[in-house]
């Protein structure tokens, strides 16, 4: 297998892993306002990622690294032409970041409420945005012959993208349920399967219009048959969501959205950026990837680092694996930033 497919679905991979982790963690600040009363049952809504969260946001890290250093050429036509929504998902991504470490500085209601603002809006706009995004590179972007992208910020906004878009917010939105729903307990726990179970009826509509959508276009038979298992996985996890199986229903959801993801990719390659242009060039794999021996060295160190991330990151789960409720939260919030019990 050539050294640029092998990159192509690392970096897949690393995009799966993403959207698998940092999904709940979208969910989860989404639903602050929905599934907490008052601001102690806010802090077991953020304690459930509070150990795991920027763990999560090194798959994106690292996705992006991983694009400059094996693709350079879709890296940069990506975010050149992409810059608008990028941009505006690294400001939700820092900001989100920031009300993570600060709410908890300052005993102070308003303080609170303020950050929490902050939090549901840095998981909000990414999750639209990324499903915009996505939908784009699959569907095909206008890319001149010199490979540089020529449209503009409203020739993103199209019905396919936005309707992927919503995609993914109401998967998050789901994902984030399911976990709450396996990390908490009370009437938290409660609400949260029931809600996972309501919110992933309408995600399961619009992921199937999505996927049929990108199988009729651009789909393969890999692709179709991903497509398919994905939605029979969603479809299992609200099932289990239904009758309280919340560690089934959030693998379901899981197993949904990493499929879903590949799907994509396997629609995609092995194009990494099609154009949309008679007179323009698609970014393949090999037209647009670094050089032999760059890709090389990158292998070598990904052997040697990735077993390692995905160890520790593997044992930061299993630690704080415990469920927690409103009695595990102290009277006066003092910790600097969201912790939660040790396993």
């Amino acid at each position: 297998m050539e050294l640029t497919t092998v990159w192509f679905i690392l970096i897949a991979i690393l995009w799966i892993g993403y959207f698998c982790l940092e999904g709940f963690d979208f969910g989860v600040g989404m639903l602050l306002p929905v599934l907490a009363k008052d601001d102690t049952e806010r802090r077991v809504l953020i304690n459930t990622i509070g150990p795991v969260w920027d763990g999560n946001e090194v798959w994106l890290l690292v996705a992006g690294g991983a694009t400059f250093a094996a693709f350079p050429e879709w890296y940069a036509t990506l975010f050149s032409g992409f810059y608008l929504p990028l941009l505006l998902i690294l400001l939700a991504l820092i900001v989100r970041g920031l009300a993570f470490e600060y709410r908890a500085k300052r005993d102070d209601p308003r303080w609170h409420r303020n950050w929490d603002l902050a939090i549901i809006i840095g998981s909000l706009v990414p999750s639209v945005l990324w499903g915009v995004a996505f939908a784009n590179i699959v569907r095909g972007v206008p890319i001149d012959a010199d490979k540089e992208y020529v449209g503009g910020f409203f020739n993103l906004l199209n019905g396919y993208a936005l309707v992927g878009g919503v995609m993914t917010l109401l998967l998050f939105v789901t994902h984030g349920a399911m976990f709450i729903a396996l990390k908490t307990d009370g009437r938290i726990r409660q609400d949260a399967g029931r809600l996972a179970v309501q919110v992933g009826g309408a995600a399961a509509v619009v992921a199937v219009v999505f996927l049929v959508w990108t199988q009729v276009e651009t789909g393969t038979i890999a692709s179709g048959i991903a497509f398919a298992v994905a939605a029979a996985a969603l479809l299992a996890g609200l099932f289990a969501a239904s009758v309280g199986r919340e560690g089934w229903a959030f693998l379901g959801t899981f197993v949904a959205i990493a499929l879903g993801v590949a799907g994509l990719f396997l629609a995609l390659f092995p194009d990494v950026m099609p154009t949309t242009l008679a007179d323009g060039v698609s970014l393949t794999t090999t037209n647009a990837s670094a050089t032999h021996y760059t890709l090389t060295i990158m292998t070598v160190v990904a052997l040697i680092f990735t077993p390692l991330v995905l160890l520790y990151q593997g044992w930061t789960y299993w630690v704080f694996r415990k469920r927690i409720s409103v009695d595990h939260i102290p009277a006066s919030p003092s910790t600097a930033r969201p912790t939660a019990p040790a396993g």
